[in-house]
Formats: structure tokens, C-alpha cells, sequence
């Protein structure tokens, strides 16, 4: 299992890694290896120290 780490990003926020192998997967990065477009991510806490993380294809407007 691998482990990535939670790091302050400013004073009302974190974040946290993602493995570009897993993106990649996703087909979200170019063949560069840099992510390619914009792209959102839900996240909603399912539970005690869980969270599940979806990708949003269409945002409504």
C-alpha cells in the first residue's frame, strides 16, 4: 500500500498527491506526462478517516 502524505497548501485548505501511474490510467495526462485540460474532482468523507474522490466529466452551469 502505497502512502502519500497531506501537506498545508494555505491557511483554509490541504492537499495531497495523487500517483501519476493512476492518473495516467485515467487518460488524463499527455504523452508528455503533464496533465492534459482541466479536470474536477469530487470528494465527499464517506466515513472516519475515509474519502472517496470521483471524477466529474460535465459541470452544470
Amino acid at each position: 500500500m502505497a502512502l502519500n502524505k497531506l501537506r498545508q497548501l494555505d491557511q483554509d485548505s490541504v492537499g495531497i498527491t495523487l500517483p501519476k501511474d493512476d492518473v495516467r490510467l485515467e487518460g488524463l495526462l499527455d504523452e508528455d506526462g503533464r496533465l492534459e485540460g482541466e479536470h474536477h474532482v469530487h470528494i465527499r468523507h464517506v466515513g472516519e478517516g475515509e474519502w472517496a474522490l470521483e471524477l466529474v466529466t460535465s459541470i452544470e452551469k
